[in-house]
């Protein structure tokens, strides 16, 4: 009977605190179990549609590399798809691969999935700040979903979502605040060790995806920090834990970093110095794109700052310590903008930093730290009268909406989106090399020749991989005589490349030259036997020969 009379209770008091916690949001019961998945669902397929042009758009830039695209992980076990660094990324581009294998409509959705998840989760942990901050009502509700709708529909998220290769940031920041969002709406007390758990989970899940989300510590313990310190005292277990678990985890970033080239201090060019002072302006140029989001641009051409003087990287450091002090001083006054600027200086810090990193911008960065600069936009719409609030935040989210749709039609194309790079930054080698690759790819010689060259023009010493490609482009454009001009330039580069001659072989072959274009695949196949391009090829022209010629490859 006591055991049954406590059972009750229990469920009594859980059921109050969930009546409760409806009470707070400003919801009542019919409203949170009804329209509330109305709700939902109508910005679910609003925002589909305002993704969709991107969907049917194919695999770009550092797509290519991933295990998809590679047809020697293709037909293997998922062991050899998880060999390596982010094992639960690989597992999702696995998933994908079983369902739709190289077609790319499949991972376009599964990146907006994740999307679109985590901005109900930035809702919800909006929510749960306002909370704290006091804002109470119908007036938390509409803050904490627009908060929730602006993560969802800002064109600063493009690349994030619309870019295969950042899946990597949807899913690792969908893990991350979902990890957040369990550690905000707990019970008053010390976090029980089911919670723990569960947290610990999410954010080791998160780690696995991408490293910088180790911030889910420094964000907890700032959380408690600010808004109730003795939290941190009545939590010491977990936050000790977690430091055990972030001390790890910082040991794995280490090695990662250890054996990279794009990330660390084996970046040529780059010291944590020269990049930090870089960094100080970068951070801006983000800020400013939250608040403008006009002029967007997939590869930034940006100026390395050498020294603290260098291209006004001083200026950038010390706005950035006046924000700091800023909101350290009218914490008490702007406790949403003041929480939301230190978060976001946390949660921006792993690239933006001391850690150098070769791209020295890229707008997918801001997909974790946006949340930081939410809160600040809060801060100031919270005192609005509920109308003008209502009116301003539709307006924003309208326009959010209508730039986010453009971005994603040039993402539909990769003509479009690197003839946009291309113009943005036009003494920058990648953009131009991308835009000679996909107008190649689309069989448009003459436009690839064009932009190889101008790619080549701009680089003082083109690479290999330059030459071969412009080669190749002049080469099916009707500029066969030019094209292996440049090929010669390629072996002069590197003789042992065998893929040289099997490009120049093809060429001899247009301009009807077999002789020369048999000598050039067995040139190929004497460097790499196992070239199976130049064998067929060759197979294939000494077939075609009036006269028998006998081959030993």
């Amino acid at each position: 009977m006591n055991h049954g009379h406590e059972t009750y209770a229990k469920r009594h008091r859980w059921k109050a605190a969930r009546a409760g916690q409806s009470r707070q949001l400003g919801l009542s019961k019919s409203w949170s179990h009804s329209w509330t998945w109305v709700i939902a669902a109508v910005a679910l397929f609003i925002a589909l549609d305002i993704y969709s042009p991107a969907f049917n758009g194919p695999f770009v830039w550092d797509d290519r590399f991933l295990p998809f695209s590679n047809p020697l992980l293709q037909n293997q076990g998922l062991l050899s798809w998880l060999a390596g660094n982010r094992p639960l990324l690989m597992f999702s581009f696995w998933a994908n691969y079983q369902i739709g294998a190289e077609h790319s409509s499949g991972y376009h959705l599964l990146n907006f999935l994740l999307h679109f998840a985590t901005s109900v989760l930035i809702a919800l942990v909006l929510a749960r700040v306002l909370d704290r901050a006091g804002v109470q009502g119908n007036r938390r509700v509409v803050l904490s979903v627009f908060g929730g709708a602006l993560f969802l529909l800002h064109p600063l998220q493009t690349e994030s979502v619309s870019y295969i290769s950042s899946r990597s940031e949807v899913l690792s920041v969908a893990l991350y605040f979902a990890a957040y969002a369990v550690f905000l709406w707990r019970p008053d007390g010390p976090v029980r060790v089911a919670r723990m758990i569960v947290i610990g989970l999410l954010a080791g899940s998160a780690l696995a995806t991408k490293e910088h989300t180790l911030t889910i510590i420094a964000l907890m313990m700032l959380t408690d920090l600010y808004w109730n310190p003795k939290k941190l005292r009545e939590n010491a277990v977990m936050y000790g834990l977690a430091t055990l678990a972030g001390a790890a985890g910082g040991a794995y970033i280490f090695h990662v970093l250890q054996a990279s080239q794009s990330a660390g201090l084996k970046v040529a060019g780059l010291t944590p110095a020269t990049y930090y002072f870089t960094q100080c302006r970068v951070i801006w140029r983000y800020v400013r794109l939250f608040f403008v989001p006009i002029g967007q641009n997939l590869d930034t051409d940006y100026p390395v700052s050498s020294g603290i003087l260098d291209h006004g990287a001083i200026f950038g450091l010390v706005a950035l310590l006046a924000s700091a002090a800023v909101a350290w001083f009218f914490r008490k006054r702007w406790p949403l903008a003041s929480f939301g600027i230190f978060t976001f200086l946390i949660l921006i810090a792993p690239t933006s930093s001391v850690i150098p990193i070769t791209d020295l911008v890229a707008e997918h960065r801001m997909y974790l730290p946006f949340i930081g600069l939410v809160l600040v936009c809060l801060e100031v719409l919270r005192s609005l009268p509920m109308s003008r609030l209502v009116g301003i935040g539709a307006v924003v989210l309208v326009t959010c909406s209508v730039l986010t749709y453009r971005r994603d039609e040039l993402w539909a194309s990769p003509i479009a989106i690197w003839q946009d790079t291309s113009e943005k930054s036009p003494t920058k080698v990648r953009p131009r090399f991308q835009l000679g690759l996909a107008y190649y790819e689309t069989g448009q010689c003459a436009p690839a020749a064009q932009n190889f060259a101008a790619a080549a023009n701009v680089d003082h010493r083109p690479s290999l991989a330059l030459l071969e490609n412009l080669g190749v482009a002049l080469g099916c454009s009707g500029r066969e005589e030019d094209g292996l001009k440049v090929l010669a330039d390629a072996e002069r580069l590197n003789p042992n490349y065998d893929m040289t001659y099997v490009y120049r072989a093809d060429i001899y072959l247009r301009l009807g030259d077999k002789t020369s274009a048999v000598d050039q695949y067995e040139h190929a196949l004497a460097l790499n036997p196992g070239n199976g391009a130049a064998r067929a090829s060759l197979q294939r022209v000494l077939k075609a020969l009036p006269r028998p010629v006998s081959a030993h490859y």
